[in-house]
């Protein structure tokens, strides 16, 4: 279903002089963007379309199977510190447990006993994965395992080993392929057994969804190498994939998405945008090199990331999936400092609309990074750069014809002058140091669109080089890398 800007615009007005005031819902501008393909984001992806295969599908019969290569593109580097497990525990007795206790509880268990458990408490699981032990307390207690147990409960509780921050990347891409497979695999077979219609119906949404994921993994000749940092096979579900290393790489950026996006709908698309902006960061790093400014082993890797639930036009005004995305966002980023404490790499969150909403409130409290992008944000917790943990520079970005930027529906406007973030031009130019003729980004949903001056300056913040990203003023003539000898 396609949404017309203006349409959407007029109709949250009006429920806010009905109702009060709301937040101005992210409108699509699939009309315009040659990757729209939804009220969501673009998304047919940069790389290709993958959609043919469910167009024949009758409504409850899932998609019948079809050969799945997921690779474990990455493998575990060190070898654990072994200790003693504690006493096993009955099941029952365990469910009441939660976050630590829990896993060392579920750790404890026999091979058998503890995929049952899995099984059996889903409630107990979900609750960990809600509100999960901090990324240091799993580091510490995934090294206590010794390499027997690791691998017992790494095949009998998947989910829970792929979604904890804080055990090794490496671990958490084969849990988590292992997750995807298994659960293709009994939805598949279900198909055939006695269900009824409702049942039907939602296994067949969430096959598609998963179908979805395989595809955004690519096959494993995928370059560069593909990883499944996240996956949540419920419901409206959640999944991250990953493009590089982010065990080695030097640069980290993670794309967090606004209203609308979902695994079903857009993860191949998502992917396919991070794919662009590793090839881009690697481009730039390359020619960096050449002339100089950069050395030739610096590495990128992208984040995919659609870790936490993105509202609908039915609840975009309310702030309560934003905390959930702070939670989210703070996780994500403290499992990777605590992984990466000995050779940290440079973080940049890149934030569309109510996902830079949530990205302020995590960068407000606790969580650190070393560069923040905005763009098409509906407003800021904060009344200023001032207030967020960023180590470097803040900017954001405004396409024409985007109602939403300057609302500050959820508090400060990130782009006025008061805000004190650097202006990043979607305006389209010239690049004046590849002579390259970059698009202009319209609407609230372009900012992804390749060759668009909004990602190449994406890219530049996600390497540290923020002094050559354009702002639209006459200063960008002079923005060369002659500015960085």
């Amino acid at each position: 279903m396609l949404f017309d800007a203006t349409a959407v615009l007029v109709a949250s007005l009006t429920v806010a002089t009905v109702g009060g005031p709301v937040a101005m819902p992210e409108v699509s501008s699939a009309a315009s963007s040659p990757y729209s393909a939804h009220a969501g984001y673009a998304f047919s992806s940069p790389e290709g379309d993958s959609d043919s295969r469910s167009a024949s599908h009758n409504p409850l019969t899932p998609a019948p199977g079809r050969a799945i290569d997921l690779p474990t593109s990455l493998v575990q580097r060190s070898a654990p510190t072994v200790v003693a497990p504690a006493l096993p525990l009955a099941a029952e007795q365990l469910a009441t447990f939660s976050g630590s206790s829990l896993l060392h509880g579920l750790s404890a268990l026999p091979p058998a006993a503890a995929a049952d458990f899995v099984t059996s408490h889903p409630h107990a699981v979900h609750e960990l994965l809600s509100a999960p032990p901090a990324a240091h307390q799993v580091t510490s207690w995934w090294a206590g395992l010794d390499s027997t147990a690791q691998r017992s409960l790494l095949a009998a509780a998947p989910e829970v080993v792929g979604n904890l921050d804080g055990v090794p990347f490496a671990v958490r891409n084969q849990a988590n392929r292992a997750l995807l497979k298994s659960t293709i695999r009994e939805l598949e077979l279900e198909a055939d057994a006695a269900i009824g219609r409702a049942v039907a119906t939602q296994n067949l949404h969430r096959l598609e969804m998963l179908y979805e994921v395989v595809d955004a993994l690519g096959p494993a000749t995928a370059n560069p190498p593909r990883s499944l940092l996240n996956l949540d096979t419920h419901g409206q579900g959640k999944a991250a994939v990953v493009l590089g290393d982010l065990q080695t790489a030097d640069y980290v950026s993670y794309m967090i998405p606004g209203m609308l996006v979902t695994v079903a709908g857009d993860i191949v698309g998502w992917t396919g945008f991070g794919a662009r902006l590793y090839d881009d960061q690697t481009s730039w790093l390359a020619l960096l090199a050449e002339a100089g400014a950069a050395t030739e082993e610096e590495t990128v890797a992208t984040v995919a990331w659609i870790g936490y639930q993105t509202p609908s036009l039915m609840n975009v005004g309310s702030m309560d999936l934003a905390y959930k995305g702070r939670d989210a966002i703070a996780a994500a980023i403290d499992g990777l400092q605590t992984l990466r404490a000995d050779d940290p790499p440079f973080i940049s969150l890149l934030t569309h609309s109510y996902g830079s909403t949530a990205a302020l409130l995590a960068l407000a409290d606790d969580t650190t990074v070393d560069a923040l992008a905005m763009v098409g944000s509906p407003g800021s917790p904060a009344q200023s750069v001032d207030e967020l943990n960023v180590r470097g520079d803040v900017f954001v970005g405004e396409a024409a014809w985007d109602p939403i930027p300057n609302s500050a529906f959820f508090g400060s406007d990130p782009g006025a002058p008061s805000y004190g973030a650097r202006v990043m031009s979607v305006l389209g130019s010239v690049d004046v140091i590849t002579n390259e003729v970059l698009a202009g980004s319209a609407g609230h949903n372009e900012y992804w669109v390749p060759g668009t001056e909004s990602m190449r300056n994406l890219s530049l913040i996600a390497i540290d080089k923020g002094e050559l990203v354009t702002d639209g003023s006459a200063l960008d003539a002079g923005r060369t890398l002659a500015m960085l000898r």
